[in-house]
């Protein structure tokens, strides 16, 4: 089997352009900036496989195409001696970025796809087999009616997203749902929100009950991990925005986490997936993808690897979407009673509807810079900065 032509299929997901990036409420996605970029593997054999890329899709596409080129006529079926080449293909580019690893990660799983469909058998029976039959989700949500719908619709665990009065909303949560659902908290680690106050937050959260703690600072301030979780008893997690095994490495090795959340679209692959949930295993450290920013196929991705990997804690997934995601795939995969049910069907077991996708074009790729993530003026873009009125944002006013 050899691979003769390799396709993208990149798209606008939500919201137009103007309307924003991530929704206040967290509740809903409103996604200017967010795109789906699929990759396509055609062989000599008839077999496609399909692959999603995430990290900065419209600069992706790039990558997969210049990709491309060492890759048409290879075998398929040898999925680490392609990473491998990848790898070794980019690495004048640098190594520790999303756009490399994101390029390779969308190639990785549509050649997963290609060898389960060759095979006539799951990806997951690849990675070893099932330890699971289904994978249990969590929402978002961050006021206590989404919530509560939420917990009708039978979903177990939520998270709350946001930095606008955590404390008072968390509270408000708890209060909502009790302690039948698990509750976590995603802090985005801005680049303003110092060691201190993210360890002044957590003792404040402490009382909750909290599952994880998530993102509290900056990924790349690896040294206030370690400080944050001598000080505060809440797990902590994070993750998602770092690529490859040697990404990761300073989260597992320093046991700096309790869940590690690599993104299934920018990680380097379900290849690289497997190595980071195998060295986390090792550490004690439970494995829950990131998956918010996420288009469906890698979510189908996710959960062959968490079937087959024993610390798989849970699955994000955004209930409460753009309502042309049920539209870009088949099949749709559902939530009930809190899970999904790991699907059976050859390779990755979806496929895209070309046809949607075409009908929304990308139109752009970058957040706007505001929000939560922009602690000075309206007028003041800059990474580090400190974070204005911070007596009165510790308080809850």
């Amino acid at each position: 089997m050899k691979i003769i032509d390799i396709k993208t299929f990149l798209m606008q997901a939500g919201s137009p352009p103007n309307s924003g990036a991530w929704a206040a409420n967290f509740d809903t996605i409103a996604t200017g900036w967010r795109n789906w970029l699929f990759v396509k593997i055609y062989t000599d054999e008839g077999i496609t496989g399909i692959g999603e890329c995430s990290g900065w899709p419209r600069v992706i596409e790039t990558a997969v195409a210049d990709l491309k080129s060492i890759l048409i006529g290879e075998d398929p079926r040898h999925i680490e001696r392609l990473w491998q080449k990848m790898q070794v293909a980019i690495m004048g580019h640098g190594m520790s970025g999303v756009v490399g690893a994101g390029a390779m990660t969308g190639i990785d799983m549509a050649l997963w796809d290609i060898k389960g469909k060759a095979l006539n058998t799951p990806v997951w029976n690849l990675l070893g087999g099932k330890l699971r039959d289904k994978v249990r989700i969590y929402a978002h949500a961050s006021t206590p009616e989404v919530a509560l719908q939420l917990k009708a619709e039978g979903v177990t665990a939520i998270k709350a997203g946001g930095l606008k009065d955590p404390v008072r909303m968390l509270e408000g949560l708890r209060a909502a749902i009790g302690d039948e659902m698990d509750l976590m908290v995603d802090l985005h680690g801005p680049p303003w929100l110092t060691t201190a106050d993210a360890i002044a937050l957590g003792r404040r959260l402490e009382p909750l009950g909290l599952m994880f703690m998530e993102d509290p600072v900056a990924p790349e301030q690896t040294d206030a991990y370690a400080r944050i979780r001598d000080a505060v008893a809440i797990p902590l997690a994070a993750g998602e925005r770092l690529a490859t095994i040697w990404g990761l490495r300073p989260l597992i090795e320093r046991d700096l986490v309790d869940v590690v959340q690599p993104d299934t679209g920018r990680a380097g692959g379900i290849t690289q997936m497997k190595k980071i949930a195998a060295m986390a295993e090792a550490h004690g450290i439970m494995f829950a993808p990131h998956s918010g920013s996420l288009g469906p196929v890698a979510e189908y991705a996710a959960l062959h690897l968490l079937a087959a990997i024993p610390n798989a804690l849970m699955l994000e997934r955004v209930e409460i979407d753009w309502a042309g995601r049920s539209e870009v795939i088949t099949p749709v995969p559902r939530t009930v009673d809190g899970f999904i049910t790991v699907p059976d069907a050859p390779g990755l077991g979806v496929d895209i509807d070309e046809a949607v996708v075409a009908k929304y074009p990308s139109a752009r790729n970058v957040g706007l810079g505001k929000g939560d993530y922009a602690a000075g003026t309206a007028d003041e873009y800059v990474y580090v900065q400190s974070r204005l009125g911070r007596r009165r944002w510790l308080a809850g006013e």
